[in-house]
């Protein structure tokens, strides 16, 4: 087993390396280079023989990605755009389900529902990733990006409970009473269970102080979720969303102040190399599973037909679901046409899909038939949908958003007012020396005037404090933080803004508990 581990690791590691130096070089999505990198070491001497067992891939890489999706949720924004999150999320996603199946099934005759909706499961979930990249890098609205964030968390749970279902559908023979209760128990179940451990772990954090222990027991988090849920009998991954939500909302998670810089370089890190080894690893068994469908009594040209299938009925059904059933959603603010249309075509299939499908059990007689279409699937959208989503943005105008920079500039003046509000009071009252206060004074209303003329914030040459400036620059910091916190509740700034600003104050802490001033 060892040797398998590091036979497989090799090649992850090179293709991970290669593929964002050639992504950076071509302007391309690292995914869309990552699984023909993948079938390529598949040719390696002794690579092919490799086989990752399927509960791995479940168990090992979905309980991470979900609870970091879930975490990062504005739960704000998304509770103001619930009807569209919703009906995206939900409706879609079932609906989706229920289309590739009816497409698998007239273009395959004999799949079988259970083999038909475990596909439509597989390919249901959208990955935000590539879409959400793209439009923070062109400046698209928040809203966009917020409610596609918020519909891949929410369909990633719908998606994988149909997806119990159809394996408990493939093991047994299931009435439709039957599975419509198994559906409520599994799904009720999870939830239950995610708030009731998100409550649990809260009470044992404060145990644990040191930055080492925090992070540790944040990964421990997921795969306690997942694992001890479906050991339970409930839905692994909405106890793990839901674990991931409660702390999102509570605000930091189980990290601690002194922790979250280095919590959050190990959670970003974490997460891109478990998304890009499931495109390898598909790539990887990319060999098998062409011979296995040459083996089965699949034609190549029924094989085309279901793979265009399902990608028509994706890809077309997300289009005619935005543009026409959307609209019928009453949310907060309409969503016009060109928003709906952008929503409609951010619809690539990425990390989760892959994931879900790897997943199958081996004994399933038509798993290469639905890694395959499953991959056709991944691939058509990545390579149709993501390099033409930027343009897209520009052509609808809804690049380069001037409010959000406004917003952000707005919020950053309003916490530094306090700051420098805080200080005058500080001085007023001598608790801190003339020079120090003169000092601080000095940056933080050059700071001030930077932010004023909208330009980047960078750190001021200035002269050194006096004593006590690691107490003031403390008291500061928390000065600012409130103030954010407060800019936050009145809803004058979205999420993004306020992990932003708040990351710049835990580097603002750092500098001061390591004697950096």
């Amino acid at each position: 087993m060892g040797d398998q581990f590091f036979i497989l690791a090799l090649p992850l590691a090179v293709a991970l390396v290669v593929s964002r130096v050639l992504a950076r070089r071509l302007n391309l999505p690292e995914p869309i280079l990552l699984l023909p990198l993948g079938v390529a070491m598949s040719f390696l001497p002794g690579v092919h023989e490799v086989r990752v067992p399927p509960d791995v891939v479940l168990n090992f890489f979905l309980p991470p990605l979900v609870y970091h999706a879930a975490f990062l949720t504005a739960p704000r924004e998304s509770r103001q755009d619930a009807v569209p999150l919703t009906v995206m999320a939900v409706g879609l996603t079932c609906a989706t389900a229920v289309a590739v199946m009816s497409a698998a099934s007239l273009a395959i005759p004999g799949l079988g529902w259970a083999a038909a909706l475990a596909l439509g499961a597989a390919v249901a979930p959208t990955d935000p990733v590539s879409a959400t990249s793209v439009m923070q890098r062109v400046g698209a609205p928040r809203r966009l990006v917020t409610i596609l964030e918020g519909e891949s968390l929410l369909n990633d749970g719908v998606a994988l409970t149909l997806w119990s279902l159809a394996l408990s559908g493939l093991a047994v023979e299931l009435t439709a009473a039957h599975a419509g209760l198994t559906l409520l128990r599994v799904a009720g179940g999870g939830i239950l269970y995610g708030l009731a451990l998100a409550w649990l772990i809260a009470r044992v954090r404060p145990l644990f102080k040191d930055p080492p222990s925090q992070i540790v027991l944040s990964l421990m988090t997921p795969y306690l979720a997942y694992l001890s849920a479906e050991h339970l009998g409930v839905s692994g991954v909405l106890a793990t969303i839901m674990t991931g939500f409660v702390f999102g909302v509570r605000g930091q998670g189980v990290l601690q102040p002194a922790s979250r810089l280095t919590g959050q370089v190990f959670w970003n890190v974490l997460v891109h190399l478990l998304e890009s080894s499931l495109f390898v690893l598909l790539g990887l068994q990319m060999s098998s599973v062409f011979h296995g469908v040459r083996q089965g009594p699949w034609t190549w040209a029924s094989l085309a037909v279901a793979a265009l299938a399902a990608i028509t009925a994706v890809v077309g059904l997300r289009l005619l679901w935005s543009l026409v059933v959307l609209p019928l959603a009453r949310g907060r603010t309409p969503l016009d046409l060109a928003q709906r249309l952008v929503i409609g075509w951010a619809g690539m299939r990425g990390a989760i899909t892959l994931a879900i499908a790897l997943s199958l059990p081996l004994s399933v007689h038509q798993r290469p038939l639905l890694l395959f279409v499953a991959a056709c699937v991944v691939v058509a959208t990545l390579c149709l949908q993501a390099p033409t989503l930027a343009p897209l943005l520009r052509t609808l105008g809804l690049g380069e958003a001037r409010a959000e920079m406004l917003e952000e500039a707005s919020a950053r003046e309003a916490v530094l007012e306090a700051a420098l509000a805080r200080l005058d009071a500080l001085a007023a009252d001598d608790r801190i020396d003339d020079r120090t206060a003169q000092v601080f004074r000095q940056l933080f209303e050059l700071r001030l005037d930077r932010v004023r003329a909208v330009l980047d914030d960078e750190e001021p040459a200035a002269a050194t404090p006096g004593a006590g400036a690691g107490t003031v620059r403390r008291e500061l910091v928390r000065v600012q933080r409130a103030k954010l916190r407060e800019l936050y509740r009145r809803g004058e700034i979205h999420a993004e803004t306020l992990r932003r600003l708040d990351h710049e104050l835990d580097m603002e802490e750092r500098r001061r508990v390591t004697g950096r001033q």
